[in-house]
C-alpha cells in the first residue's frame, strides 16, 4: 500500500484518580482547529499491535515490527486530520457514498435488523455505530482528496490498464447486485382524497424524473421517507432481499431506470436503478477506474508525501514536548505554545470538548470499510435507509 494509516479508536480509557474517576486526556498536537490526545496515540499502538498480529506475526517479530510502525503514529493522525480538513475546504460531499457502504456492510454481516446490527458494529470495532460511520465518512473524504489532488494528475496509458485487467481477472469476479434509489410518498392516515392528491404526485414525478429531472433532487424535495437527506439512496440488494414486484423490474432493468408507483405499507414507491452488476466477470470497463487506482498506487506514495508536507507548511501545528512528527516539514517550527490556563498533562475529556472541536476519527485509507469478521449479505427484509436504521418504507420482501 502506498501509505499506511492507523486505525483509531473513539473510546478513551477511563483513569482512576484517588476518590474520583476522571477521563485524562493528554493533548499531543493541536491541528488547526482539531486536536490529537494521548489516548488515540494509545489506541493507534494497539490497532497496530492487532493489524500485526492478523498478519501472523508474533513474539521478537510482532515487537520489532511494532517499533517500526510506532513511529509514524503521530505522523499518521496528522495526515488524516489534514487530509480531512482539506476535503471540506473544497467542499467535498460524500453522504450518498457513505450510505451506500454502510448499506454493503450490513449486506455482508447477513445482520437485518437494525438494532442488531448497530450491536454488531460496536462488537467489532469497539465503538458505537455513529462514531464507526464517521470513520467511513472520513475515510471517504481522505480517498476522495487524494484521488482528485493526487491520484488524477498520475496518467497511466489504457494498453496498460488493459494488460492489468487480463493478468488479474479472478479479481474481478461480481455477484449479482442492484443498487437503489427511492421515493416514498405517504397515505398513511390520510383520506380518499388525499391518496388521490398523492397517487397523482407520485405520477408527476415520475415523469419529471423519466423526462431528465435530477432524482437524487426530487428525492431531497419530495420523499416522505427518511433516504430524502440522502438523495433517496437506498443501498445494494441481491436477489431475495427486496419485495417480489420491486425485484422482478430492478433486476432486469439498466441503470437510470425509474419505476411506476409500487404500493407499499406506508404508501407508494417510486425505484430508480443507480447501478446494476451482473453474475459472473465484470467487464474491463466496469472496472476501469479501480484498475487505474491499483496501478497509481505504488506512484503516490512520494506525490503523497509532497502533498502532505505542503499542507504542513500551511498549517497551523503545535506538537508537545515529548512526541515526534516523523512528518515534519525541516524549518517548521511545530514547537508546543499553549496558554497555561489549559494544561495539557492535567486536562480532562470534558475541558478538552470545552476548548477545541470534536477531535476526527479515522479508518486506515485502502483497507476495508468494513468492521472485522464481515460475511455475506443480510436476510431479506430490509433496506438501509440512511446508514442507520432501515426506513419503514425500505421496500421488503413478501
Amino acid at each position: 500500500m502506498f501509505h499506511r494509516f492507523a486505525f483509531l479508536m473513539a473510546a478513551s480509557l477511563p483513569i482512576a484518580i484517588a476518590a474520583e474517576v476522571h477521563v485524562v486526556e493528554e493533548i499531543v498536537a493541536k491541528v488547526n482547529g482539531d486536536i490529537i490526545t494521548s489516548s488515540e496515540i494509545a489506541h493507534t499502538r494497539a490497532a497496530l499491535k492487532d493489524e500485526l498480529r492478523r498478519q501472523g506475526l508474533t513474539g521478537a517479530n510482532l515487537n520489532t515490527a511494532l517499533q517500526q510502525q510506532e513511529k509514524d503514529a503521530l505522523r499518521d493522525q496528522i495526515d488524516q486530520l489534514l487530509l480531512v480538513q482539506r476535503a471540506k475546504e473544497l467542499e467535498i460531499k460524500v453522504d450518498p457514498d457513505v450510505t451506500r457502504r454502510m448499506a454493503e456492510i450490513q449486506v455482508a454481516s447477513k445482520i437485518t435488523d437494525p438494532d442488531k446490527f448497530h450491536d454488531y458494529v460496536r462488537e467489532q470495532t469497539g465503538m458505537n455505530y455513529e462514531d464507526f460511520k464517521q470513520q467511513v465518512t472520513n475515510q471517504l473524504l481522505t480517498q476522495r482528496v487524494i484521488g482528485e489532488e493526487i491520484s488524477s494528475r498520475i496518467a497511466i496509458p489504457e494498453t496498460d490498464l488493459k494488460k492489468y485487467y487480463d493478468e488479474h481477472k479472478s479479481e474481478f469476479v461480481r455477484e449479482e447486485q442492484v443498487f437503489i434509489s427511492q421515493i416514498l410518498i405517504s397515505t398513511e392516515g390520510k383520506t380518499d382524497p388525499q391518496i388521490a392528491a398523492a397517487q397523482k404526485k407520485a405520477k408527476d414525478l415520475v415523469t419529471r424524473a423519466r423526462a431528465g429531472e435530477k432524482f437524487s433532487d426530487l428525492a431531497r424535495s419530495n420523499s416522505d421517507d427518511d433516504t430524502a437527506k440522502n438523495g433517496g439512496e437506498a443501498g445494494a440488494y441481491k436477489r431475495g432481499m427486496l419485495r417480489k414486484e420491486i425485484e422482478d423490474i430492478v433486476f432486469q432493468q439498466k441503470k437510470g431506470y425509474v419505476t411506476d408507483p409500487f404500493k407499499v405499507p406506508a404508501g407508494l414507491l417510486i425505484v430508480r436503478v443507480d447501478e446494476r452488476f451482473e453474475a459472473g466477470q465484470a467487464s474491463f470497463e466496469e472496472v476501469k477506474e479501480e484498475v487505474n487506482s491499483r496501478m497509481s498506487q505504488p506512484k503516490m506514495g512520494p506525490k503523497l508525501r509532497d502533498y502532505l508536507s505542503r499542507l504542513r507548511e500551511d498549517a497551523f501545528l503545535q506538537i508537545k514536548d515529548g512526541y515526534a512528527d516523523s512528518g515534519a516539514v525541516p524549518g517548521k517550527d511545530t514547537r508546543w505554545k499553549d496558554a497555561v490556563e489549559l494544561k495539557p498533562e492535567t486536562t480532562t475529556k470534558e475541558e478538552v470538548a470545552a476548548h477545541h472541536k470534536k477531535k476526527i476519527l479515522f479508518i486506515p485509507i485502502g483497507h476495508g470499510a468494513t468492521p472485522a469478521a464481515t460475511g455475506a449479505a443480510p436476510a431479506s427484509g430490509t433496506a438501509p435507509a440512511t446508514g442507520t436504521a432501515p426506513s419503514s418504507s425500505a421496500p421488503p420482501k413478501q
